[in-house]
């Protein structure tokens, strides 16, 4: 155990807010998967670990294995939804539904064959990060979630770690077991002497209260978040007005995936990212989301930030017992809401 010294204090804390800010992020996601559509969405971390590596493998000039994940994806998608269109004897929907997705196919495959090898600019090969990576939310919630959107909370969360552990795997194949960094967007630092921050964690600490905000205009101002909204708070009386359960969980699935692909891109340049590393991330974004009940966003984002902070601390003082003193938190806030919440039957929601 190491005497904490209050010099380091600024420092500590400084990166626990960088870390926290992603994990609030991660938070954020959680929540909303599971208030909209009943899914832990434990592969969340999956989508941090695969928009860092994925960006990596594109500064080395390499085509990267999520490439041909999101074609596979993207297949067998359009595969599902034309054989519920040839059902619906809709048979020149389902046409479209197979050409729109071989032409879409075809474009991201040349793009990504012909750009990676070029090694172009760091904000160009990003953009080409959340092309491969945003389109996997959607489509996984097709190909995996849709068909069970009627099962039990338990049914659904079987399922997500089942995904988590096929698209761990997957990491390992595409990326190998070694550890990756990407280069940082900001150089340099901010202040001086002890009173130092770099401007990489000014960056994400920036983006990331941007994308809150951008949330909670999204949810106040448009009508695609108000149908999010009001799915969350009554499936069954925003299926009533007319809203569709499978549209707003397509669209939360991509709110998920854009979130998880830019907070991996954020943090790349601090935390050597390996292809297990998304299930500690997320579990730690998992706290957040508890703290806030799995339905309170600003409950998930401020427990989450908290975790950051306790993380970096205890990593200074108790390394050794840093990822205990993390999740042990999670135990006192279980206890307190199931002492203080009244529980539902499922079918009585």
């Amino acid at each position: 155990m190491q005497i904490f010294d209050p010099a380091i204090f600024p420092i500590l804390a400084a990166d626990g807010l960088t870390n926290g800010a992603i994990y609030a992020l991660l938070a954020l996601s959680i929540v909303l998967v599971f208030a909209v559509t009943r899914v832990i969405f434990i592969p969340i971390g999956e989508f941090v670990v695969y928009g860092t590596l994925t960006l990596a493998a594109l500064q080395l000039g390499k085509v990267p294995g999520t490439v041909g994940l999101l074609l596979a994806l993207l297949a067998l998608a359009a595969v599902l939804e034309a054989i519920g269109q040839l059902r619906a004897r809709r048979t020149r929907n389902a046409l479209i539904t197979l050409g729109g997705a071989a032409i879409a196919g075809v474009v991201v495959w040349f793009l990504a064959g012909a750009l990676a090898p070029m090694k172009l600019p760091l904000w160009v090969q990003s953009l080409l990060t959340l092309l491969i990576i945003v389109p996997m939310g959607p489509l996984l919630y097709r190909v995996v979630y849709q068909p069970l959107q009627n099962a039990s909370v338990l049914v659904l969360l079987i399922a997500s770690v089942a995904l988590h552990m096929v698209m761990t795997g997957l990491a390992l194949v595409f990326f190998g077991p070694e550890g990756s960094r990407t280069p940082p967007f900001l150089e340099g630092q901010l202040g001086s002497g002890a009173l130092t921050i770099n401007w990489q964690n000014v960056l994400v600490m920036l983006a990331s209260g941007l994308l809150m905000l951008g949330l909670f205009l999204f949810f106040e101002r448009t009508m695609a978040g108000k149908a999010l909204r009001a799915t969350a708070v009554n499936r069954v009386g925003a299926r009533l007005v007319g809203i569709s359960p499978t549209s707003a969980g397509t669209l939360t699935f991509l709110l998920a995936a854009v979130i998880g692909a830019l907070s991996g891109m954020l943090i790349g340049p601090t935390v050597a990212m390996t292809y297990d590393s998304g299930f500690l991330i997320g579990l730690k974004g998992f706290i957040g989301a508890i703290i806030g009940g799995l339905v309170s966003f600003p409950l998930a984002a401020a427990g989450a930030v908290l975790v950051g902070l306790i993380e970096s601390f205890a990593s200074f003082s108790l390394s050794a017992w840093k990822e205990v003193i993390v999740f042990t938190l999670i135990l006192p806030v279980l206890l307190w809401r199931s002492l203080t919440t009244r529980h539902i039957p499922e079918d009585e929601e």
